[in-house]
Formats: C-alpha cells, sequence, structure tokens
C-alpha cells in the first residue's frame, strides 16, 4: 500500500512540474487533420507587427519531434521585428539532434503587416520554392534538401513567440495582443505523371471546420507562449490568431478587410525579372530537442508536438491538472505521517 502512494506522489510530482512551466503569454496554432505529400499552398495573410513575434505557415510531418524521429518541414516564418519587413524560408531535415536547416533570411520593400499578402509555397519531387504576390522569392532544385522530402505532411498556421531576441528581436509585452489575419488558404495537389498542381480545395474561413482544422493545446522550447485554443478563431470571414497575455485571451475587434479582393490568380507562378533564386544553404544546425512532446529550435521549427494532442494538456499549460495533483499529494503525504507514526 505504501508503494502504490509513493508512485502517486512521484505522479503529483510530474503533475505539479507541467503546472509550474504553464507560461504567462498564449498564442495559437491551428494544424489540418490530414497530411499531404507534395502541392500547392497559397494564402493571403497579414501578418503581426511585433519585436520578439512569429506569424507563419509551414508543413510538418506528425511526429517529427520524437527522438530519432527524421524530421520534415517546410517553412515561412514572418517576423514581426523591424516593422515586420523580414521573413524566413526554410526547410528542415534530419533524424539527428540538433536538425539541419536550409534557412535564408528576405526582406520585403513594404512592412507585410500593412495589407493582406499573396504567399505561395511549392513543394515537388524536384524543387521547393516560395513566392510572395506573385513574385518567386526562392527555389531550391534537386539536391538532398528537397529528394529527403518522401512523407506526408500536415499544414500548419501559427503565432509565436522566440526567446531568442538574436534571432526574433526583443521582447516587450506592451505590445500585446497582436493578431495574424488569414483571408483563405487554398491547396492544389501535385501530379508526378503531368507534372502540374490540380484539384484540391479552398478554406475561405467562412467558419472554422473543426473536420479540416484541429486547435493546438500545447508548447515547445524556446518558445515563450502557450498555444490557447480560444487564441484561435474565425470572424467575418478571416481566421484570426491572437498572442495575448494569460488572462486576455480571444479576439473582440473586427479584423481587418482585404484590399484588394483576394483571388488566385493575383499570385501568378510565373517568374518576374526580379526573381531570387538559390540552392540550398549550406546545413546550419538548430537547437537540441529536447523533449518528445514538444520540441521547437529557435532558428528552425515552429511545429507543435504532434502527440500532444493526446497527452491531456490544457490550453492552460496543464494547469487544469492542478486539482488531481493537488489531491494525489495531499492524499501521500496523509498517509506517510500515519505510517510513520
Amino acid at each position: 500500500m505504501r508503494s502504490i502512494f509513493i508512485i502517486l506522489l512521484a505522479l503529483a510530482a510530474s503533475f505539479t512540474s507541467s503546472i509550474v512551466t504553464a507560461k504567462p503569454y498564449k498564442g495559437a496554432e491551428i494544424f489540418s487533420s490530414d497530411s499531404y505529400l507534395y502541392g500547392r499552398y497559397e494564402m493571403r495573410m497579414r501578418v503581426a507587427r511585433a519585436s520578439g513575434v512569429l506569424s507563419t505557415f509551414f508543413t510538418y510531418k506528425d511526429g517529427s519531434e520524437i527522438g530519432n524521429t527524421f524530421w520534415e518541414e517546410i517553412d515561412i516564418e514572418i517576423f514581426g521585428k523591424n516593422n515586420a519587413t523580414e521573413w524566413q524560408s526554410n526547410v528542415i531535415l534530419g533524424s539527428s539532434r540538433p536538425t539541419i536547416n536550409s534557412e535564408q533570411h528576405h526582406t520585403n520593400a513594404t512592412s507585410l503587416a500593412d495589407a493582406y499578402h499573396t504567399y505561395v509555397l511549392e513543394w515537388t519531387p524536384d524543387y521547393v520554392a516560395w513566392f510572395i504576390d506573385g513574385v518567386e522569392i526562392r527555389r531550391i532544385n534537386g539536391t538532398s534538401t528537397v529528394t529527403s522530402l518522401t512523407n506526408k505532411q500536415s499544414l500548419r498556421f501559427n503565432i509565436w513567440s522566440s526567446e531568442s531576441a538574436a534571432w526574433v528581436g526583443p521582447w516587450d509585452d506592451s505590445v500585446l495582443p497582436v493578431y495574424q489575419f488569414v483571408n483563405y488558404i487554398e491547396y492544389k495537389a501535385y501530379n508526378t505523371a503531368t507534372k502540374t498542381f490540380e484539384g484540391g480545395w479552398r478554406d475561405d474561413f467562412d467558419t472554422f471546420d473543426t473536420k479540416r482544422w484541429n486547435k493546438a493545446n500545447w508548447s515547445f522550447d524556446m518558445n515563450r507562449v502557450d498555444f490557447a485554443p480560444e487564441n484561435a478563431l474565425v470572424k467575418n470571414g478571416i481566421l484570426v490568431l491572437a498572442l495575448t497575455k494569460e488572462n486576455a485571451t480571444g479576439y473582440t475587434g473586427t479584423p481587418p478587410a482585404d484590399e484588394p479582393a483576394s483571388s488566385s490568380s493575383a499570385s501568378s507562378v510565373a517568374v518576374s525579372s526580379s526573381v531570387m533564386s538559390s540552392s540550398a544553404a549550406s546545413s546550419v544546425v538548430s537547437s537540441a530537442v529536447s523533449s518528445p512532446v514538444a520540441s521547437s529550435a529557435p532558428a528552425a521549427s515552429s511545429a507543435g508536438a504532434s502527440s500532444a494532442k493526446n497527452s491531456g494538456s490544457t490550453s492552460g499549460g496543464g494547469g487544469g491538472s492542478f486539482p488531481l495533483a493537488g489531491l494525489f499529494l495531499l492524499c501521500g503525504l496523509l498517509f506517510l505521517r500515519r505510517t510513520s507514526k
């Protein structure tokens, strides 16, 4: 009997440790129920302007964060620092930790927070390419960076804050709340026989489609925020992802209108004279993954752990476990006190 209560005390200690790690800031992430191998992903986004903050879209092989699992991820990460004029393209790969990155930084002529812009990610067996407003910004042709991307990946949007000031800029919570707005996402499958993009689907976020999307309730290393489901919502045909203080979650405002009206034709894949292309950068390592439940590198991934969906964690960073943990702890202490007499 005594051993049973010792086990319960150990469990309570585990619950309590998760309570201690609850974070004072809340971000948001949505992730797709289905995963996709190759494709063209187009979206209209207006991002957050705030030092220390990232607004993202990325593809992610679920379970990549688990130790010794081969990590596969493709990123669009927009920095809120420097008037939200900078963003990063990246492919993350590798079984070893730290993983291998191919990140490149890009600068836009105007702030990406002042209006909606059309972002396109194209992923095929032969290349990965990134576009903004119809202009190709980067392309990785062939090489192991592309050919190593062999598994289906989920689609994810999130807003979060890295603790790496050197990467994302210094943090100042007086700017909160800040928001990322998404007008639509359009997916087209890749036909490997004809080498064309076709079919697929489009989500205009008239509602939050719970068959297509889920809301995250976890965090990861170097992330200043917990992902709170209440910070991901749809309003007036816009997906809103909020970054807030702990006791101020949600969104009650009116999303900014997308002007001009969004159109998939606005993001032609034709390459203009201002195209900037490159092969994969030399290997740049990310921070080591510290746990199988949630992981990310400050210069790499904004992915939450897919396994955390079934971990029982809550939007409050484990706070929902407190009553049970407290009961276990109290019972164990009373029993040990009684048996020691």
